[in-house]
């Protein structure tokens, strides 16, 4: 696999080496209440260095409750889940961001009286290491260049989304697609090592998603990202993914490669409803 070449200083995170944990995250028997309500229910799996790992089901079936309980959002009720072998159940989301864990959501999250230039610097907040004490010394210190130098990055991602004739534009102002676009540069610009993209190509005609799936892949193939991903589109999933888990009412149901996911009779059943001739005969008597 081709090494990450991402804007300079982008792959401090991104890129990944031999010295570096198999397992990049792991659920271990996670699972999620709300009252009375069981969004997850004891959901184990492991995801590897430089993989892309799909997350598939029924609406309602727990997956962004799982991406959620990842990022921070939510706490699980039991179990655990580890990044690169350290426990983070219990951090908050800013230190997993620190971590090197971005995501995008399902409903955009973006600032929408901004640009989308300062939409994406704003992925690069965490990383800025001037303070009230350094500012009075923007011209003369190190926060003017390190400044321009999160700028540059900026810019690259901005190349590689192909958003530079929408640079300057205000996020709220832009098509849907193209807004969809800079929440990923923005997750982006955080310099994950582990990317969440919860619906990426939800309500975008067939050529933005071949453009956000082409987007995904590269990251992951040629930045070295990992990703986790839900998606209702089976096309995509099924072209894309090394690995895929499949939820249904907050259990799962199946784990393994997009073939093998395709093929299983449980799946069929409760994501694609398709029922095997077997269990047709046996719903007919």
């Amino acid at each position: 696999m081709a090494e990450a070449p991402g804007p300079d200083g982008l792959g401090d995170n991104a890129k990944e080496t031999a010295s570096e944990p198999e397992i990049v995250l792991e659920a271990d028997h996670v699972s999620l209440s709300f009252g009375g309500v069981h969004a997850l229910a004891d959901v184990s799996f492991q995801v590897r260095r430089r993989e892309l790992f799909s997350i598939i089901g029924p609406n309602g079936a727990g997956k962004t409750s799982m991406v959620n309980c990842i990022s921070g959002r939510y706490a699980p009720t039991e179990g655990r889940v580890l990044h690169k072998g350290r426990d983070i159940t219990k951090l908050r989301p800013s230190a997993r961001a620190d971590l090197g864990i971005g995501r995008t959501f399902q409903n955009l999250a973006l600032f929408g009286h901004m640009s989308v230039l300062d939409n994406i610097m704003v992925g690069r907040h965490h990383l800025l290491k001037n303070n009230f004490l350094t500012g009075p010394l923007y011209w003369i210190g190190g926060a003017r260049k390190e400044e321009l130098r999160h700028r540059r990055e900026v810019e690259e991602i901005i190349d590689f989304l192909e958003i530079q004739h929408v640079r300057n534009a205000v996020a709220g102002t832009l098509p849907y697609g193209l807004r969809k676009r800079v929440e990923l540069a923005r997750a982006v610009a955080l310099r994950p090592n582990l990317l969440l993209l919860d619906e990426p190509m939800a309500g975008m005609n067939l050529e933005e998603k071949e453009d956000m799936a082409r987007y995904i892949n590269d990251l992951n193939v040629e930045w070295g990202m990992t990703v986790i991903m839900i998606e209702h589109d089976m096309g995509v999933v099924m072209d894309v993914s090394d690995r895929v888990i499949v939820l249904d009412f907050g259990r799962k149901i199946a784990e393994g490669l997009p073939d093998e996911i395709m093929n299983h009779p449980q799946v069929k059943e409760a994501y694609l409803g398709v029922m095997d001739d077997d269990d047709e005969e046996g719903a007919a008597a």
